[in-house]
């Protein structure tokens, strides 16, 4: 799994990107930082031209939009911890 969708399933939190970007620089991955991380073209945008920050508060926002659409599709309750 990517740095992306362990976020988006909530099973790592955002400071992860830090350790990934630092692990990716150090390697011999001939793939771009963006699909070492599994981001979207708009998200790398966003994370160079504005700021951590704003790709963090956008990706917590796709994450917990998924979560709301799984919650109403099984009708129960699911628990996400990303950022906590």
């Amino acid at each position: 799994m990517t740095f992306r969708e362990r976020y988006m399933a909530g099973k790592t939190d955002f400071d992860e990107i830090y350790t990934l970007t630092e692990k990716w620089n150090f390697s011999d991955e001939t793939c771009t930082l963006r699909e070492y991380l599994g981001l979207t073209a708009d998200e790398e945008d966003i994370w160079i031209s504005e700021s951590d920050e704003a790709l963090e508060e956008r990706a917590y926002g796709f994450a917990r939009a998924a979560l709301y659409e799984v919650e109403r599709a099984t009708g129960a309750s699911a628990h996400m911890c990303i950022g906590e």
